[in-house]
């Protein structure tokens, strides 16, 4: 299993040291929880070209989580533009990371294929990707090494499961993609449990998305199917999903349930830039 819990951070050299004792405290407490990964974001927003020094900071981050004997995967989240994504990803490279994620937006399939030739740190992506067809160019093109489809928008676990076959024969891995409550994560681990080529599974527990509301375990009576050890779960053995949902509970919070609204980044130029 791998953690997306991502950490917020200024680019200013000063928190660094601030920044490395949150890291190793938040290490400990995800060590502790049966982790072995996690996710991390490459930045904060990025001009189409930025400074050079806005990129060392994710480059930090990654050297206290690798030395303190995690993997970790860098999601460039789509916001980082080609002359950017394309030098970060070579600071990064003799680090390691487990890979990069939508190092550019998914629509500039030419530039993640050349991406991925100047690098040797496996490509991921897919979660805006909503069908086969759009997975199919590419697998033929080469561009990507771990595919991420997204449960909800693939409309359910038959769509996922032609695209984890696709990419079987194209040797990419599949590892979804679910920063989601229990249901959609119930729903990728039946699909993750007779993928061949299945590689690693998101979940959201404790994801920063989630602080002060509800969590992956909030609504469901048995939370305990989400215990890690040693980076895995146990695969569900009740009916269905394998989930139980406090279906009274729902009733009550959906009372005062207000919309989730995705945050937003804005440039000096006032330029809406990606998130």
């Amino acid at each position: 299993m791998i953690d997306p819990m991502t950490w917020k951070f200024k680019r200013k050299p000063t928190l660094f040291k601030s920044t490395t004792v949150k890291l190793r405290l938040y290490r400990k407490h995800r060590q502790a929880q049966g982790f072995k990964a996690v996710k991390m974001n490459a930045t904060e927003d990025l001009g189409w070209l930025d400074s050079p020094s806005a990129l060392q900071g994710c480059v930090d981050r990654l050297k206290v989580v690798k030395s303190l004997g995690m993997d970790a995967g860098v999601d460039f989240h789509g916001r980082v533009h080609r002359p950017m994504a394309k030098q970060l990803a070579h600071l990064l490279e003799p680090l390691q990371p487990m890979f990069i994620e939508e190092p550019l937006l998914s629509e500039h399939i030419e530039g993640i294929k050349l991406l991925s030739q100047q690098t040797s740190i496996p490509i991921a992506l897919g979660e805006r990707l909503h069908s086969r067809w759009d997975v199919k160019p590419f697998l033929e093109a080469g561009a990507v090494d771990i595919l991420q489809p997204d449960i909800c928008h693939v409309g359910g676990i038959s769509e996922i499961r032609r695209i984890a076959n696709m990419c079987e024969t194209y040797d990419v891995a599949l590892a979804p993609h679910c920063p989601l409550g229990p249901i959609a994560l119930a729903a990728c681990v039946q699909v993750d449990a007779c993928t061949a080529n299945f590689a690693i599974q998101e979940m959201s527990l404790g994801i920063h998305y989630n602080a002060g509301t509800e969590d992956l375990t909030s609504y469901t009576k048995n939370p305990e199917v989400w215990n890690v050890k040693d980076g895995y779960i146990n695969v569900m053995t009740g009916p269905g999903l394998g989930i139980e949902v406090d279906e009274e509970w729902v009733r009550r919070a959906s009372k005062e349930a207000t919309p989730w609204v995705s945050p937003g980044f804005v440039g000096p130029g006032g330029e809406v830039r990606e998130w």
